[in-house]
C-alpha cells in the first residue's frame, strides 16, 4: 500500500496554483493586447508555457478563463473570500462619519482601478462583439451595481443622505462614480495622481449625495 505523504499533496496544490496564476497572467496579458476574440486557448497555452490541453483542465473554456481572469484581477488575489468578508468592508463599516466612509473607500477604489483598468477595458470592448464577453461584462456591472446598493445602505445608516436621495438612487451615484472610465481618464490618460483621483472621487460623490457641509 502506497501511503500518501502530506508535502506531496500540498506541492501539488501549490503547483496547480501557480499553473493556474501562469495562465491568467498569459490571458490577461494577451487579452489586452491582441483581442480576447483575437486570442484562442492556445496561444494562451504557449504564453504560459503549458500545453492547450493544462488550460482546458484548468478553466474548462475560455469563457471561464475570461471571467475567472475578470475576478482575480478585481480581488487582487484567487482567495475565496466574498466581498462582504474582505478587510476594507469591515474598515468601511467601522467609520461612523459617511465622508471618512467615502475616502476609505476611494483608496480601495484606485488601488482596485490602477491593478484592473488594461482587462477591465479590454473586456468592454470584448463585450461590444462577442457575446460570451458582453455577457461577463453585464454580470460584472450588475455585481458592481449590488456592491455599491450595499455601500449607499451604509451611508444611508448615517443619516446624513441628502433629503432628495434615497438607497436607490445614491447607489446610481456610487455606481457611476466607481465606474473605471472615471480613473482610464483622469490618472491614466490626463495624469492626476491617485491622491487626486480620490480626491475627486471623495468631493464628487460626497456633494451629490451627502447633505453635510462641504
Amino acid at each position: 500500500m502506497v501511503v500518501k505523504r502530506p508535502y506531496d499533496s500540498a506541492r501539488r496544490q501549490e503547483q496547480a496554483r501557480l499553473t493556474r496564476r501562469a495562465i491568467l497572467d498569459a490571458a490577461s496579458r494577451l487579452f489586452v493586447d491582441r483581442g480576447y476574440a483575437a486570442t484562442p486557448l492556445t496561444a494562451v497555452a504557449a504564453e504560459a508555457g503549458v500545453a492547450v490541453q493544462t488550460v482546458y483542465a484548468a478553466f474548462g473554456s475560455k469563457r471561464q478563463l475570461l471571467s475567472q481572469l475578470v475576478d482575480v484581477t478585481i480581488a487582487g488575489d484567487d482567495d475565496p473570500v466574498t466581498l462582504p468578508e474582505r478587510a476594507f468592508v469591515a474598515e468601511i463599516r467601522a467609520i461612523a462619519d459617511p465622508r471618512s466612509k467615502l475616502a476609505r473607500y476611494a483608496r480601495h477604489l484606485s488601488e482596485t482601478h490602477a491593478r484592473q483598468a488594461d482587462v477591465m477595458i479590454a473586456l468592454a470592448g470584448a463585450a461590444t462583439a462577442d457575446p460570451d464577453a458582453a455577457a461577463i461584462w453585464r454580470k460584472n456591472a450588475d455585481e458592481r451595481r449590488h456592491g455599491m446598493a450595499m455601500f449607499a445602505a451604509e451611508l444611508a445608516a448615517t443619516g446624513r443622505l441628502r433629503p432628495d436621495h434615497d438607497v436607490d438612487s445614491a447607489a446610481d451615484v456610487l455606481w457611476l462614480a466607481m465606474d473605471v472610465s472615471n480613473y482610464d481618464w483622469l490618472v491614466r490618460r490626463r495624469g492626476w495622481s491617485s491622491e487626486r483621483f480620490e480626491r475627486w472621487y471623495v468631493d464628487t460623490v460626497a456633494a451629490a449625495i451627502l447633505d453635510i457641509p462641504q
